[in-house]
């Protein structure tokens, strides 16, 4: 009898592994540059070295919850990729010097970031199909929360003691509101993907070599 052969555990090299992987690996060197150098990072009087903390852990948290409790599955390489995106993007951001450069930067990540990361909640989270209503929840009872938690955090790490205290509020109110949209968004298009069959699984399984 022909023993059974063992489970492929080679990397998959697919657009979406490589990307995932890749954004990983840029994060932390970003993150290494605004810890050395804070000034080039330009993130100095932004909470870099929680920053240095925090933002490697919410791109390990899905391999670190696979690994213990759902490593029998395959990997869900999509829902890490956006989930790990909006933490790479800030600090690129940051890097760039968009956030100061470009007065509109920072709503749009706000409503982009929180977009990504309710959206690769989704598919972590919610198994499909599920309904337009379900989807909608669901999104909003991650992603409202979330975008909360960050107010609050960048208001304890270094709002409250830098000068954009003054015009704080009304920034915050703008910036929930824009996590709300991107989370609302985030919806309709997981719940309009996943209304296709087989599609997601498609996605995931494209291929760069044979």
């Amino acid at each position: 009898m022909t023993a059974p052969n063992p489970p492929d555990r080679r990397l998959p090299v697919t657009p979406i592994v490589i990307a995932d992987v890749a954004i990983k690996v840029g994060l932390v060197a970003l993150i290494l540059i605004a810890v050395a150098y804070p000034d080039l990072g330009n993130v100095r009087g932004k909470a870099a070295p929680l920053r240095a903390i925090a933002y490697p852990a919410g791109v390990l948290i899905v391999p670190a919850i696979w690994w213990l409790r759902f490593r029998s599955r395959p990997f869900p390489w999509l829902g890490d990729l956006l989930v790990s995106l909006p933490w790479f993007t800030d600090t690129l951001g940051n890097r760039l010097n968009l956030f100061d450069a470009l007065s509109w930067f920072d709503d749009w990540m706000h409503f982009m970031n929180w977009g990504l990361l309710t959206a690769g909640l989704l598919l972590l989270t919610l198994q499909a199909p599920a309904g337009w209503w379900r989807t909608l929840e669901r999104a909003l009872a991650l992603g409202v929360p979330l975008a909360l938690g960050w107010e609050l955090a960048e208001y304890i790490a270094f709002i409250r003691t830098s000068p954009e205290l003054g015009t704080a509020y009304t920034d915050t109110l703008g910036d929930l509101a824009l996590g709300t949209t991107g989370s609302i968004v985030a919806a309709v298009v997981v719940w309009f993907v996943r209304s296709r069959p087989g599609l997601v699984e498609r996605l995931q399984q494209v291929r760069l070599t044979s």
